[in-house]
């Protein structure tokens, strides 16, 4: 066992004596030693509620002949984090996350681990450093809370489209505040395909978690009991030595993006999946991106793309009856192996689809290809992300007026201040990984603009990212970002801006000769921060298609 360099042998009395100083005995030194990394706080209501998910993992590890010993797991809440200077905070977090487990887990030698995230980067952070340390480890996730049912329901995308409204003058302060009491009734993830759920349900086609891990609310005893369960798991894959990178492979990724595309996944997914990829030594790409969505069908509509919700994904029989409608098509690689300790093929045996209203049968899908769209041009030689799934069909191919901004502030202030007109492509530049720092979410500028009646008639780009709650055609992650030069800086007031989501392409129309004038004359911008994680991150973070990593 690895704990034996922390516990074995006369020469680790000192280690032992410690280990006793927290009142553990002889008996659960003997045994494995189960790191259990739990992400529990009150800031984030899809973590406040994680101590009943580590209590009820610990009794499974027990119960299975384990030692569980918990530490804790820093996390942001992406909303409360929203709009202001915290949102440069919440990618570079996942950086952090993978370094903190990484840290804790080869520090003090763990045999294992069970992983306890829920929201947005928390869920990646921690899949980073089981690849990166490739002891056997489990997800097992706090689960979405409930939709908040007003009408067709409600969620967090609500609350600040509904910020938009009242700014138009089309809610009152009391309709406002109704949302606000309204939206968010239960702890766990927000209750749409955001980021956050999104990921956990991807964990289940990455082979990571169980069934469910992705979509059984947090408020349910199903939860507890999968948690159980994941806590028994571990020692399974203790006792086979089945480690996250014989799970993690080029198939499993593939795997997940096709999942990623049939649910209309959040755009995150594509930054965080090869973010994962490379610490499993696994190859993904945007190019693999942009194949599998050319190929899968999309099979859900979930907020915000459609009025259901995860509890509504769950009734119907979760991420792997969405999985059964693909396996029809031959697009899964079933022989690939999965914390369950079977393989895909054999987990996804007996599953079905319980309601074909919420999951289209794969005969019968709401598009031939999937909820994600890379785009490639002149604006983005690397490639940009847009939601497809989530974007009006008379926005699909459009040529629009760039409306041109540097910085998420100022065009907030535009859009509130009815300066944006039908036909404008919001621009807003200089808050990628290095430029932001942070890549932040523009969640606030799409809601405005949705909440305003725009999101059928204006477009938005930039290198920033979207929150998983973004609709319309928002386009994210431009890369090469401004702050490196790319073309999004280059583009000015009043420039045309040609996109055919269909087809991939996304261009500026400007001769190239015009282009390459305004590049001569382009200044780089001075870093927003000298000092501090931000200033660090700024300087080592590599680019968005590459998922965002620190080189």
């Amino acid at each position: 066992m690895i704990s034996d360099r922390v516990k074995k042998g006369p020469e680790r009395m000192p280690h032992r004596s410690l280990f006793k100083a927290m009142g553990y005995s002889d008996e659960e030194l003997g045994r494995p030693l189960i790191g259990v990394v739990n992400a529990q706080s009150e800031i984030i209501p899809g973590h406040i509620h994680l101590d009943a998910i580590t209590q009820a993992v610990k009794k499974g590890v027990i119960s299975a002949g384990g030692t569980p010993i918990e530490f804790p797991s820093i996390g942001v809440c992406d909303g409360i984090a929203m709009g202001h200077a915290g949102m440069r905070y919440s990618l570079a977090s996942r950086e952090l996350i993978a370094d903190s487990v990484e840290t804790m887990a080869a520090a003090h030698g763990f045999d294992a681990l069970v992983l306890i995230p829920n929201c947005d980067k928390v869920v990646p952070g921690m899949l980073m450093a089981a690849a990166r340390v490739n002891i056997p480890s489990i997800v097992i996730s706090g689960g979405p809370m409930l939709s908040g049912h007003k009408g067709s329901g409600l969620s967090l995308s609500n609350t600040f489209e509904a910020v938009g409204s009242y700014m138009a003058g089309e809610m009152s302060s009391d309709e406002l505040l109704e949302y606000e009491n309204k939206a968010c009734p239960t702890c766990g993830s927000c209750s749409g395909m955001y980021t956050a759920n999104s990921m956990n349900c991807l964990c289940e086609a990455l082979g990571m978690a169980l069934a469910g891990n992705g979509t059984i609310p947090a408020v349910m005893a199903d939860r507890i009991r999968l948690a159980k369960a994941a806590g028994v798991k571990i020692m399974e894959l203790f006792e086979k030595g089945l480690k996250p990178r014989d799970i993690m492979t080029d198939a499993a990724f593939a795997n997940a993006l096709t999942l990623d595309m049939a649910l209309g996944c959040s755009t995150n997914s594509v930054l965080h999946l090869p973010a994962i990829a490379k610490e499993a030594h696994a190859s993904l790409s945007l190019d693999a991106v942009k194949a599998i969505s050319a190929k899968t069908p999309n099979l859900c509509r979930l907020a915000p793309a459609g009025p259901h919700h995860v509890e509504d994904l769950n009734w119907a029989g979760g991420a792997h009856a969405v999985m059964s409608e693909l396996k029809k098509l031959n697009l899964l690689q079933l022989e690939c192996r999965t914390v369950s300790g079977k393989t895909l093929g054999e987990n996804l045996e007996g599953c079905r689809n319980l309601d074909e209203t919420i999951i289209r049968p794969a005969e019968n899908p709401y598009s031939a290809t999937g909820g994600i769209a890379v785009l490639y041009g002149n604006l983005a030689e690397k490639g940009c992300v847009v939601k497809k799934s989530a974007v009006a069909e008379e926005m699909m191919k459009k040529t629009c007026r760039a409306r041109v901004f540097d910085g998420e502030d100022s065009a907030i202030e535009a859009i509130f201040g009815r300066k944006i007109e039908k036909g404008d492509i919001v621009v807003i530049r200089y808050e990628g990984p290095k430029g932001g720092p942070g890549m932040p979410e523009m969640l606030s500028p799409t809601s405005a603009l949705a909440g305003m009646g725009l999101d059928k008639d204006v477009a938005l780009l930039t290198d920033g990212r979207f929150s998983g709650a973004s609709r319309g055609a928002s386009i994210g992650h431009a890369c090469p970002e401004a702050a490196a030069g790319g073309a999004i800086a280059l583009v000015k007031e009043g420039d045309y801006i040609s996109l055919d989501i269909p087809k991939g392409e996304i261009r500026l129309i400007v001769s190239d000769e015009e282009l390459s004038k305004r590049r001569e004359d382009w200044i780089p911008p001075k870093p927003k921060f000298e000092e501090g994680y931000l200033s660090r991150y700024a300087r080592l973070v590599g680019d968005a298609a590459s998922g965002a990593v620190l080189e």
